[in-house]
């Protein structure tokens, strides 16, 4: 789409290739603090072909002004289908399509392949603050129209975007994840110390289940990081996918890539048995948050996967000192394990009038329940009383 910036008020235009705008200016809206909505992170999944219109995302990357003036960006995508997203709206493609109305296209603005709440709107400090929520909302309506979309998503925003996207009468949805939080621990066992008596003995139980197997572990660094040992992990992600009948959504590629870029943020913790590496996780490195991403093994051992993704993350986040873990969407099993529960948010609207009023009862019966949800998996904690 050819750029227009408007002379008075806000406007958004798009681009189709993250490389119209560059790194330089991405990242000076971006800065530094979450790799996720980096150029980097953004670019390796166009350059490896992760994110085409062929597999169903097409780079529809948002460039703000405001009185002529660039003042952000947003990462975003006509989507094809709703795979890979985390916001699930199949119910909701399912109506449409039982009605002959078209769902697909829609505008996605989030991470692809990414449940984790972060920034999505791109902006100075000086111009977030001044950002009229209500405003915004209507320029991305007119986006749908001028893109041919049916319906806008943003997914997974942090807390200073949600500020800015809670004007009235917009459309939220509600989610649940469990998110691991470092209270200045010095060690894993001084994490372990806060837990009751019951879930510590648990999960040393389990720990020394894993080392009893003969499973050891390596941390590997991007910048540090052998080919074997890569197209071992790309080999054990791919197998999580292929045990679903699924194809991988990622690219060996698009990890070269992204080890390449990221380098020390980037880390890959690879467990071994009897020589053999059998499992690895990826992980990376936010400046206060450490995101556990990816994950595979080929034969299943036990605990493992806790292990790995789970136990492991939390040594890394307390070694590097980070204040909180985010290992992805959904899992009820690491409640026990001392990841508490966090509401996640989601905004949302629709061209179809009549819909959108089904959508909007929707989100407000499901907000209910998923407040319900926390409220009884925080009683769920394994912290002793005193510190709950």
């Amino acid at each position: 789409m050819a750029e227009h910036p408007a002379p008075i008020g806000l406007d958004i235009t798009t681009v189709n290739d993250i490389r119209e705008i560059g790194r330089e200016d991405w990242q000076r809206f971006a800065g530094e603090t979450n790799p996720l909505v980096g150029y980097d992170f953004l670019e390796a999944l166009e350059a490896s072909g992760c994110v085409t219109r062929e597999t169903g995302w097409q780079s529809s990357h948002l460039k703000l002004y405001r009185d002529g003036r660039w003042i952000g960006v947003a990462p975003a995508y006509r989507k094809y289908h709703s795979m890979g997203e985390y916001v699930f709206d199949w119910a909701w493609a399912d109506a449409w399509q039982r009605h002959g109305v078209p769902y697909y296209p829609k505008l996605l603005i989030a991470v692809p392949f990414t449940p984790c709440q972060g920034p999505r709107l791109l902006l100075s400090d000086a111009d977030r603050d001044s950002l009229d929520g209500q405003q915004l909302h209507q320029v991305l309506d007119t986006l749908l129209e001028r893109l041919q979309v049916h319906s806008w998503h943003l997914l997974f925003p942090d807390q200073r975007d949600q500020e800015i996207l809670a004007a009235p009468g917009s459309l939220r949805r509600t989610g649940c994840q469990f998110h691991w939080f470092n209270d200045h621990y010095r060690s894993f066992d001084d994490f372990l110390a806060r837990l009751t008596s019951r879930k510590r003995k648990s999960i040393r139980k389990e720990r020394r289940l894993v080392a009893e197997q003969g499973i050891g572990f390596r941390e590997w660094r991007g910048d540090e990081l052998p080919d074997d040992v890569l197209d071992d992990f790309f080999l054990f992600y791919s197998a999580t996918y292929l045990k679903r009948g699924q194809r991988p959504y990622l690219n060996l590629l698009f990890f070269r890539l992204l080890a390449e870029r990221l380098g020390p943020r980037l880390r890959i913790l690879t467990a071994t048995r009897g020589g053999q590496r059998i499992a690895a996780a990826l992980f990376i490195m936010g400046e206060d948050t450490l995101f556990g991403r990816y994950w595979g093994c080929l034969e299943e051992y036990s605990h493992l996967h806790f292990e790995t993704c789970y136990y492991q993350g939390i040594d890394l986040a307390i070694r590097e000192g980070l204040a909180r873990f985010d290992a992805g969407a959904q899992g009820e099993h690491k409640l026990v394990r001392g990841f508490e529960p966090v509401i996640t948010h989601s905004w949302h609207n629709v061209a179809h009038p009549g819909f959108r009023e089904a959508v909007a009862r929707f989100c407000e019966e499901e907000a209910s329940e998923v407040r319900a949800y926390r409220e009884a998996a925080l009683e769920a904690l394994p912290f002793r009383q005193e510190d709950s």
